[in-house]
């Protein structure tokens, strides 16, 4: 039986049972009833519900927020956050839905043509434990509002959150089963994509689990989405102002313990920048609290399993037998890893080369421009990239250099509701959020009216 565990002092939280394979079944079934009147439903009166949802968040932001800390260790004031953007981005399509997806006129050898914007049917949702709110909400909420009706296979160690999830909808009193969570492991989501009910799949997660749940849906002609890992470079060019980049550096690296697919993970720094900003960086992550994630003033809390501590304890490891050096940190405690800082990186290195999702920093020195982008591309990933420079208009000419799906110039990556969010090699296809995330499950049917 599936057992939640508190990473922070493994202490057993809940046990649970996963549906059967007959129970998933019934349940895909149910809410492909649900489709059948909810994507009827006219789209001003589908709106109206966010409203209902955006007050039952604020409502239970912080029994939310405890639960996401408790089933995972994000610090609480994070958690928070992390509700609060929830809300954010149900505000976003409360106001710009209806705009979205109006019909287009479309000037034709036609008398009049149009395209118009229909809803697929029942999306499944194969989610994260890292932001076990937010990956939700940037999902099913635009599913949701095209008239899509949704079910989430969340991940097995945050199965308190992921109840807590359908429970907001049932509260903020959306149809029954709009939003449906199903709890099954891992190994039955093939058979889920392989129900008919099911028209398409959005997945957030690693390489290995979007490779199979692509292969699956495209042997079925089925759409999906990937968002998939990242390793993205923070670069900090020779007249990049390191007062602004410094902060933006730890936050980028260290924030939800580095758990997040759009955190930087390679630091390249121009040489002549490399020693003063290595002394800065140590400085601030070493003020860093690690600790309980339930009180407000931790920073850092435990990785979300202990396996997970030890993988980044492997990296690290075996980078420093291949000659990298640990300026800060480097030492595990069960699900604890400390920050950690590393230099004398190679590319050939784990700490360079695969996806780190945790608390530690390699700092990498270039001399050229030239030279920064060949590191920042050297990768299986294409997520985004954060440059420091004083020269906007000039790096605005380069940003075709990148092979990324974001580009961020004197800010860190990050996830906005306004903008398409989505990656481009291994970090996955499709978009979510802004415009293109409403649209990624919709029928785009054209119309064309002869007179």
């Amino acid at each position: 039986m599936p057992l939640t565990t508190n990473p922070y002092d493994l202490s057993t939280l809940s046990e649970y049972q996963y549906y059967t394979d007959i129970q998933v079944n019934q349940i895909l079934e149910i809410s492909q009833k649900s489709f059948r009147k909810w994507g009827k439903t006219p789209l001003e009166k589908r709106v109206k519900f966010i409203k209902n949802l955006i007050f039952v968040l604020t409502k239970k932001q912080h029994l939310l927020a405890e639960k996401c800390s408790q089933e995972m260790g994000k610090p609480l004031k994070q958690a928070i956050a992390e509700v609060k953007k929830c809300s954010l981005l149900c505000e976003f399509y409360l106001e710009h839905a209806e705009k979205f997806l109006q019909d287009e006129k479309i000037s034709s050898d036609a008398g009049e043509s149009f395209v118009t914007h229909e809803p697929l049917g029942v999306i499944l949702g194969v989610m994260p434990w890292n932001f076990p709110y937010w990956q939700v909400f940037r999902f099913a909420i635009p599913a949701i509002i095209a008239g899509n009706t949704v079910v989430v296979k969340h991940a097995s160690n945050v199965a308190e959150c992921a109840q807590l999830l359908e429970e907001l909808f049932k509260e903020a009193e959306f149809p029954e089963t709009v939003y449906q969570n199903l709890q099954i492991s891992g190994s039955q989501v093939k058979n889920a994509i392989e129900n008919p009910v099911i028209k398409g799949v959005s997945l957030t997660g690693s390489e290995k689990a979007g490779a199979t749940v692509a292969s699956t849906a495209a042997n079925l002609i089925k759409k999906s989405v990937l968002e998939l890992g990242g390793s993205n470079a923070f670069i900090v060019l020779e007249d990049a102002d390191l007062d602004k980049a410094i902060p933006v550096a730890v936050t980028a690296r260290m924030q939800n313990t580095g758990q997040s697919c759009i955190a930087a993970k390679r630091f390249l720094v121009h040489s002549s920048l490399y020693d003063e900003f290595l002394e800065r960086f140590t400085t601030e992550v070493k003020k860093l609290k690690s600790g309980n994630p339930m009180e407000d003033d931790t920073d850092i809390g435990p990785l979300a399993r202990v396996d997970l501590a030890e993988d980044i304890e492997k990296q690290v490891n075996k980078s420093v037998e291949m000659g990298a050096k640990v300026i800060i940190g480097g030492k595990r405690n069960n699900a604890f890893y400390e920050p950690t800082i590393v230099v004398n990186i190679t590319t050939d290195m784990p700490l360079f080369n695969e996806e780190v999702f945790g608390p530690v920093a390699p700092v990498i020195a270039f001399d050229t421009f030239e030279e920064a982008v060949e590191l920042s591309n050297d990768s299986d990933f294409g997520l985004g990239v954060n440059i420091f420079t004083e020269d906007i208009e000039g790096i605005k000419e380069k940003i075709s250099f990148f092979e990324e799906g974001a580009v961020f110039i004197n800010a860190m990556v990050k996830s906005d509701p306004a903008l398409p969010f989505g990656g481009v090699k291994k970090s996955g296809f499709g978009r979510e959020l802004a415009e293109n995330g409403i649209k990624e499950f919709v029928n785009v049917k054209t119309v064309y009216i002869a007179r």
